[in-house]
């Protein structure tokens, strides 16, 4: 289990969770090496800028696949015990991610 330290709280994630947000990251962490690369090498500007557009898709993929994770385990089991206090952090972090 991983502990956040913003909130104390944890998930345990399954091993197909885990491992596709996983894949994902590694995927992102190539791309901006790739980026990086291309900046040693002196690439043109567009080329870099078209590069660091794929890697914002691909955070924004990840980050869209975290959420719909969260609603569908955390937020749907909290709501299942009565805990409506979820409703709102998930209110604040969507307009944390709206910004």
């Amino acid at each position: 289990m991983t502990e956040c330290e913003c909130t104390k709280k944890h998930k345990h994630r399954g091993e197909e969770e885990y491992r596709s947000l996983v894949n994902r990251l590694n995927r992102i962490e190539g791309q901006v090496r790739g980026i990086k690369n291309m900046l040693e090498n002196d690439a043109y500007c567009t080329d870099v800028l078209v590069q660091v557009s794929a890697v914002q898709a691909a955070l924004n993929a990840f980050s869209k696949e975290l959420l719909s994770n969260h609603i569908h385990t955390c937020v749907a089991e909290n709501i299942r015990k009565g805990d409506d206090s979820v409703i709102d952090e998930l209110v604040a972090t969507l307009q944390k991610l709206m910004k």
